[in-house]
């Protein structure tokens, strides 16, 4: 967790033009698609500071199960949703629902204030963490699920 603690949303947002630079250095990259990022648990925020950092390469973000997407700090990644352009997908473990089910309703709010295409779900049954496999909560028919939601996210979005 100190590591984790060094990474702030500045340095997060910096880290994610350089390494969206150093991707269309690459031969292989084609510039002329959008690309895809996302994010599992505390990789949520990273995933939603990286579609506003770099909102014009960033064509679809997912998470899964999620934190902290929704704060009351003045730098809470839901904030940055105006800057975005992506379609999002955010898949919520139940029990982190219950845990704060605004979060969800604020997501909502601010991608449809901000006139994005999101869509953010509560998988009910699926803990936190559900989609890992081997995991003590794993989730096989949640996983599968959330798998194929972003197959479709980026098959609309990237191809």
């Amino acid at each position: 967790m100190p590591l984790v603690a060094a990474l702030t949303p500045e340095g997060l947002m910096s880290d994610a033009k350089a390494y969206t630079a150093f991707l269309d250095l690459r031969p292989q990259t084609d510039k002329s698609r959008r690309m895809g990022v996302q994010g599992y648990c505390m990789g949520g925020p990273p995933a939603f500071r990286t579609a506003a950092a770099v909102s014009d390469r960033i064509g679809a973000v997912a998470t899964f199960h999620g934190g902290g997407l929704v704060t009351d700090k003045p730098d809470s990644p839901h904030l940055l949703i105006p800057q975005m352009k992506a379609e999002v997908l955010c898949c919520v473990a139940d029990n982190d629902d219950q845990r704060d089910p605004a979060a969800k309703d604020k997501l909502k709010e601010s991608f449809a204030n901000a006139h994005l295409k999101a869509t953010i779900e509560v998988f009910t049954g699926c803990n936190h963490g559900w989609t890992v496999r081997g995991s003590q909560v794993y989730n096989e028919a949640g996983a599968e699920r959330a798998w194929g939601e972003l197959l479709s996210l980026y098959k609309r979005n990237l191809l």
